[in-house]
């Protein structure tokens, strides 16, 4: 780590006094760094070799948003002070930015937040537009849990997905948005985070992958009615709203383990795979 560490000096221009490391995350390895001028910054790096392969492109995709989102209203978004998409100057590939105040709830239902904050989000225009959004699920590799009581809900489901994607009119997608990547204090949005996936598409996509999120967090039923609040809050979805969510929902199967362990580092510790195997399985027969 000391030779990311001295990149890190070098691009703030100030020497690196104390470093702790983030939990939440399981793409990156995201680090709090002090620095001797008294600020504070985070250091995402990509250490994994999967990730690695792909820092480029994501790395590059997230300075490039963090760029066009600086001092833009109702988007707290944090400000970039250095990438290093190939690793050239560090360790691992890196990119520092701005330490915002707060810190992520997974235990409370933050969906009216959530939901206005999504709006927002969505009302940003950017020239040029990020690249098209993409499928991270299709009918051939969705995982179906073994010890499902209700496979006929599953057939449904990929069959539904298996028809030709809905026509769509695109805004600006953050693509991963949902409690672990938006910082409160209090009542208050204080950040977003995370926008290596940016891209443009379907709001409804980003409103199924929020609903999903929080259907595991907290039941089907505040997935199920966070489309309404989305709405309320100025959003609009479409009569094909369906598609998208159990498109989302089904990139989750068989049981959403991937995210919960990070959730479980935050304190979620109820999070098993066996509950979150059943609130997938009941938030995907509500929204069918």
């Amino acid at each position: 780590m000391e030779k990311l560490l001295r990149w890190v000096s070098e691009q703030t221009g100030s020497d690196v006094v104390a470093v702790t490391s983030l939990r939440g995350g399981w793409t990156s390895e995201m680090r709090r760094v002090r620095l001797a001028d008294g600020r504070e910054v985070v250091v995402r790096s990509f250490v994994t070799e999967f990730f690695r392969r792909h820092a480029e492109g994501l790395l590059e995709r997230e300075a490039g948003m963090l760029r066009a989102l600086t001092d833009v209203e109702g988007v707290p978004a944090p400000r970039l002070l250095a990438v290093d998409a190939t690793a050239q100057s560090g360790e691992a590939p890196s990119l520092v930015m701005s330490l915002l105040p707060g810190s992520v709830d997974v235990q409370a239902d933050r969906s009216p937040q959530l939901a206005e904050q999504l709006v927002a989000i969505h009302r940003v225009r950017i020239d040029p537009r990020p690249r098209e959004f993409q499928v991270w699920v299709s009918p051939s590799t969705v995982r179906v849990p073994e010890a499902t009581n209700r496979p006929e809900v599953w057939t449904r489901a990929v069959e539904l997905i298996g028809r030709e994607l809905p026509p769509y009119d695109g805004v600006l997608l953050h693509r991963d948005f949902h409690p672990g990547n938006v910082l409160f204090d209090g009542e208050r949005v204080t950040g977003v985070v995370d926008w290596v996936e940016t891209s443009w598409g379907p709001a409804d996509l980003d409103v199924a992958h929020c609903s999903t999120a929080l259907a595991l967090l907290h039941g089907p039923e505040v997935g199920a009615r966070f489309a309404d609040l989305y709405v309320a809050a100025g959003g609009r979805v479409s009569t094909d709203l369906r598609h998208w969510r159990v498109l989302d929902a089904l990139g989750f199967a068989p049981d959403a383990e991937k995210v919960a362990g990070p959730w479980r580092e935050l304190g979620r510790t109820d999070l098993t795979p066996g509950v979150l195997r059943d609130r997938l399985e009941r938030y995907l027969l509500q929204v069918l």
